[in-house]
């Protein structure tokens, strides 16, 4: 079977954004007829890959090669393993849900979804999404960079067009900077990688399975190891580099928070992995004791904060944080346990914080606020959205039976293997999240009603329904039946472990 299925999911969504933008403006039903059927068709083929992988061979499978500029060996080379298929189909999930989630409400008094200039903004989103799939798939470095760029890219006007009137043009300019100087330290390390190989092989190649077998000194690796992978886990919310995060997260419109949360925040640890520890596996070694101290002080940070905040998205934000930092921590560990704990986590997450802020968007869409102590008794009018919060929030606890312990128990055995005294200060922040978590639920969802909210509030949409839905049911089914997606992420810690000399 040679059907380039990787080339077609990655730019299936590009495709959907250039015939969106030749619908004609008032035909905004048009336009979110078409968003959901390219969001449909990218869900199946994801799901198509994610079952089609064969565990048991593993590597680099549905390999795709088309040179582009071969007197620079560039080349559009895509490809999959046991880390990246979860994230493609993670990807198609988010994508599929956020188009749900914005569809909008005739209910006047509702202005939930996006009412103002829906194809723009389903254009804009699909060409984020069309940049992260090609970043999850690339083998090319060079290609994994252009991806990387128009992922990030579109971020700043879905903000600054569509989000929060009070923050979006600080927020979004905030991410923007942020997040291009992280890639451009981290492409200075690329094109330092580039040369070098050209140097020790004499064949110019962007081809990553090439660049594997460059034999970098151990001096080059440790001096490039840090700009490549802090570069790009300044993307993946990495502290002290974490600061854009929550706000951008605040800012942005609902789908773009989920987006972001759920996928993007992912594009950031993937590339550290691939590029950083998997190009430079001395470099790792080296410093797995750096990236261990930063993660682990994002996990307790982000969770401490987490728990004084107001306002349901900050809280969600700085959640984001400290989860992303139990992903590093695997990192960290350079051992099976940690390393498949954060493949796991990477996917339980981004569904989790995908749920979070569809469930708080359709909230402020209804109450026209944000702030926990002016919410209260949302289970009585918005039933659904309550289970699907308290079930985001079980997999935020790291309770069995759901994704997140999964997740979560193979990084703490990792980092315990690696060091004992790091797992016991980062356990310190199960017991915050499951602090701020059942206080949240509490007071939003159980509390009383508060009287200026009295006979507003609606129940959420079909559509939304079926959004949260289809989140939770891959946090449950993750959590009942792990080796739905474990085994797969254990082929691709495989690979890890034999560039790192089977540490």
């Amino acid at each position: 079977m040679n059907f380039p299925v990787l080339s077609v999911i990655t730019f299936t969504p590009m495709v959907a954004a250039m015939l969106l933008l030749m619908i004609p403006r008032e035909k905004k039903n048009e336009a979110r007829g078409l968003a959901l059927a390219a969001a449909t068709f990218a869900l199946l083929l994801s799901f198509w890959v994610y079952f089609s992988y064969n565990k048991t061979t593993g590597g680099y499978q549905f390999v795709e090669t088309y040179n582009w500029l071969p007197m620079l060996g560039i080349s559009l080379k895509f490809g999959v393993d046991g880390m990246s298929t979860p994230l493609v189909l993670l990807t198609g999930i988010v994508m599929f849900t956020g188009v749900l989630i914005s569809w909008g409400d005739d209910d006047k008094h509702v202005m939930a979804g996006i009412q103002d200039r829906p194809r723009e903004f389903f254009a804009f989103l699909f060409i984020l999404a069309s940049g992260v799939f090609g970043v999850f798939v690339s083998l090319d470095l060079f290609m994994l960079f252009f991806f990387y760029e128009i992922a990030v890219f579109p971020m700043y006007l879905l903000i600054v067009i569509w989000g929060w009137i009070a923050t979006r043009e600080y927020a979004a300019m905030k991410l923007t900077l942020y997040l291009f100087i992280g890639s451009v330290v981290a492409l200075v390390g690329a094109l330092a990688m580039y040369w070098t190989s050209y140097q020790n092989t004499g064949t110019l190649s962007f081809d990553m399975l090439q660049i594997e077998k460059a034999g970098f000194s151990q001096g080059f690796q440790i001096a490039w190891f840090l700009p490549v992978f802090l570069g790009f886990a300044v993307l993946g919310g990495i502290w002290p580099f974490h600061n854009w995060s929550p706000d951008g997260h605040v800012a942005a419109p609902t789908a773009v928070s989920m987006f972001h949360a759920g996928v993007l925040m992912k594009l950031g640890a993937f590339a550290a992995l691939r590029v950083g520890i998997m190009l430079l596996p001395e470099g790792a070694k080296y410093w797995s004791w750096l990236i261990m101290l930063f993660a682990s002080v994002a996990v307790v940070y982000g969770a401490y904060i987490a728990f004084v905040q107001k306002d349901l998205k900050y809280m969600i934000g700085f959640s984001s944080v400290s989860h992303m930092g139990l992903v590093m921590l695997g990192f960290s560990t350079l051992n099976r346990a940690g390393l498949t704990g954060a493949g796991v986590q990477m996917f339980s997450h981004g569904v989790m914080t995908a749920l979070f802020f569809a469930i708080t968007g359709m909230i402020y869409d209804r109450s026209h606020t944000r702030q926990i102590p002016e919410l209260g008794g949302m289970s009585k009018v918005m039933p659904f959205a309550a289970v699907g919060f308290i079930v985001g929030g079980l997999v935020s606890m790291g309770m069995p039976g759901f994704s997140g312990f999964i997740a979560e128990f193979p990084i703490f055995m990792g980092v315990w293997g690696a060091q004992w005294l790091v797992a016991v200060i980062a356990s310190v922040s199960i017991v915050i999240t499951a602090a701020y978590i059942m206080r949240n639920i509490r007071q939003v969802f159980f509390a009383k009603m508060p009287e200026k909210l009295e006979g507003h509030m609606t129940d959420v949409t079909v559509l939304d329904k079926v959004a949260i839905v289809t989140l939770c049911t891959f946090m449950i089914l993750l959590g009942l039946y792990p080796s739905f997606m474990v085994p797969l992420v254990s082929t691709g810690v495989q690979n890890i472990l034999r560039l790192l000399g089977g540490a």
